[in-house]
């Protein structure tokens, strides 16, 4: 049977992982600490040469940091050796590397121009990635939201913000649809082929502040300009860009329908999955 290994297999490596194994996949994978049965792994020190045996399929959901690809660093020549062992390996990079387009609309097509740091690394990191010769597919991951990561969530907690910056557009995808893709690319291998992931209605985001607050029927935040937020250095750097971001390439190459085509439909279904 097909066996996934997932550098990281956190909160979009779980969702790919329940549906591979309801039809009787093996998934392993790492986390930074080793729980849940998971191999510890945060750079500092290689796997195991056995963490690779057998192992079909591949994704690597690990960030870049300061230093380049924790992984690259401690296992480029490893993968690059077992290169013909896997059958298809993705990799979750994120549509920063398209930079600024000013509310414009981007496609894969479109020049690859990030303007903050941690779009420049992705970048940097999808480019080394292409150099290890495995059957590589790189999926553009817009905001991701899900289960217990919404916007439902930080209007119950309070920490909802209805931050408005004019022009300011942002695209989003449920973490369900990032699983659906995946699988739909597994299923239909296309090496070297970029995807963006992300549903058909980018907006700004205080549109889906406010309709998170209307489901919960409670009052929405009040509206706070960009310049008078007080926003960590890492919450500005996303408002550092805006574009609208094209999915038709998942519809017209992969045959994939969104589960949830906009936030709406999303948090209307995460909305049944809120303690009561």
């Amino acid at each position: 049977m097909p066996h996934l290994f997932c550098f990281g297999l956190g909160f979009t490596g779980q969702a790919l992982a329940r549906r591979l194994t309801a039809k009787g996949w093996t998934v392993t994978g790492t986390s930074r600490s080793g729980e849940n049965g998971t191999l510890a792994f945060d750079g500092s020190t290689a796997l195991p040469q056995s963490a690779f045996d057998g192992v079909t399929h591949l994704l690597i959901s690990v960030p870049p940091g300061p230093q380049g690809d924790p992984v690259l660093s401690r296992h480029a020549d490893d993968l690059r050796q077992r290169a013909r062992q896997f059958q298809w390996a993705g990799y979750l990079s994120t549509t920063g590397v398209y930079g600024d387009r000013h509310g414009d609309w981007v496609d894969e097509t479109s020049p690859l121009t990030p303007t903050t740091e941690r779009g420049q690394r992705r970048l940097a990191a999808e480019t080394q990635w292409h150099e290890l010769g495995l059957p590589l597919h790189i999926f553009r991951l817009a905001g991701i939201y899900g289960p217990g990561r919404n916007q439902l969530v930080s209007i119950l907690d309070g920490t909802a913000k209805r931050i408005v910056k004019q022009g300011q557009i942002f695209s989003r995808i449920h973490v369900e649809d990032i699983a659906g893709v995946l699988e739909a690319s597994i299923a239909r291998p296309d090496p070297e082929r970029a995807y963006n992931v992300c549903d058909d209605e980018p907006c700004p985001p205080q549109e889906v502040v406010a309709f998170a607050a209307e489901l919960l029927d409670r009052p929405p935040p009040p509206e706070i300009a960009f310049d008078a937020a007080a926003l960590s250095p890492m919450a500005k750097s996303f408002y550092a860009e805006s574009k609208r971001v094209s999915n038709k390439r998942i519809k017209q190459e992969l045959g994939y329908r969104l589960l949830f085509p906009t936030y709406r439909e999303g948090l209307t279904a995460l909305l049944a999955t809120l303690p009561s």
